[in-house]
């Protein structure tokens, strides 16, 4: 019996792509072998990746001004090659809204940028996406984090007035929501929260501002090579591409869209929000009300010797994955696009059963 996933990432994925996958194990396409053990220079990969591209795109509605790039090394590779690419020797400013941002922060440094923290919520514990900003006076990029996965908080819309272009890691509410990118010259994100299997990271950028980057990168830290190569310059991650793809059609067949993908993850988290906010202090959120994500609900126990508990006796209710990250503990809730509404309506049902017995 399947359980009910709310795992951090690697995370849920549709049942209908996990199901059609299956089918195709032995014999993708025809081709008497599976997309594993196909080349990815044949015909029908080539195709399948380039209608990944094209559907992503369609569901993002971008044009030819972007270009969907296949890379690997996950969001953490792409904390390097942003300022090596773009920020060596140049001011670059950082909103560190948590863990990831500050690495990012972190890697810009060690990469050679003139990293500048334009704002923080660590004085606060990262509780909050801040609305302030002491930008600096020219800086090559302005880079956030759109979702904060350890603290649950999520930018509800992005800055309107920076001083120079926007670059976001959006790993973990990428195609949950419609976006506006006007401002934005590169977005990536890991495949393992909303988008497939690890081992992908998607890649949206302008090839207009890959060509303003440092020219003396090693070819595989470059992203004109992705882009001149199409993702090709050596062995792409071809499972994870096709499983992507065959998300981005659910996304665009079965739930219709980003703008209907975001009323479901909407109607989800209020459900889980009202179970914390009316317990009477039972359960407490720890992001702050304005911040709060849709993707990732954290909360504790105001009996905090009763969490192990309730993790415990969740596994055996059959949900899963409800521990939060290793470095703050408590419990979070990824309510990620595959994750229904039937399996929050479960968890809420557990915790209004279990507040009814401890509390």
């Amino acid at each position: 019996m399947r359980v009910y996933n709310f795992n951090g990432g690697p995370a849920a994925l549709p049942l209908p792509v996990l199901e059609r996958a299956a089918a195709e194990m032995l014999d993708w396409n025809g081709t008497g072998m599976s997309i594993m053990e196909n080349s990815h220079r044949a015909k029908e990969v080539v195709a399948m990746a380039e209608e990944t591209q094209a559907v992503l795109k369609e569901l993002l509605g971008l044009g030819d001004e972007w270009k969907v790039l296949f890379c690997q090394g996950g969001a953490s590779l792409q904390f390097a090659m942003i300022p090596l690419n773009f920020g060596q020797g140049q001011v670059c400013d950082y909103v560190d809204t948590g863990m990831w941002s500050t690495k990012a922060y972190q890697e810009a440094q060690i990469c050679g940028a003139k990293a500048h923290l334009a704002a923080s919520s660590k004085a606060e514990d990262y509780t909050f996406i801040p609305e302030r900003y002491d930008f600096s006076s020219n800086p090559r990029y302005v880079y956030l984090t759109s979702n904060n996965t350890v603290r649950g908080t999520q930018w509800p819309s992005f800055i309107q007035n920076a001083p120079a272009p926007l670059i976001s890691d959006m790993s973990s509410d990428f195609l949950s929501r419609p976006v506006n990118l006007e401002n934005f010259v590169l977005v990536h994100a890991g495949a393992q929260k909303n988008v497939g299997p690890a081992g992908l990271t998607i890649v949206l950028i302008k090839p207009t501002w890959a060509e303003t980057g440092q020219k003396d990168l090693p070819h595989m830290l470059d992203y004109r090579t992705y882009i001149e190569h199409d993702s090709m310059f050596n062995t792409p991650p071809v499972f994870a591409i096709y499983i992507a793809g065959l998300t981005f059609k659910w996304l665009r067949d079965e739930i219709g869209g980003l703008a209907k993908a975001e009323k479901l993850n909407q109607a989800k988290a209020a459900l889980l929000y009202k179970t914390i906010d009316d317990s009477g202090g039972f359960y407490q959120g720890t992001a702050q009300k304005a911040s709060r994500s849709l993707m990732n609900v954290t909360f504790r126990l105001a009996q905090t010797d009763l969490e192990k508990t309730f993790l415990s006796e969740a596994k055996d209710a059959g949900l899963v994955g409800l521990n939060g990250h290793r470095s703050v503990g408590g419990m979070r809730a990824s309510l990620y696009n595959a994750v229904n509404l039937t399996a929050v309506q479960a968890l809420t049902d557990f915790m209004v059963e279990f507040k009814n017995k401890k509390g």
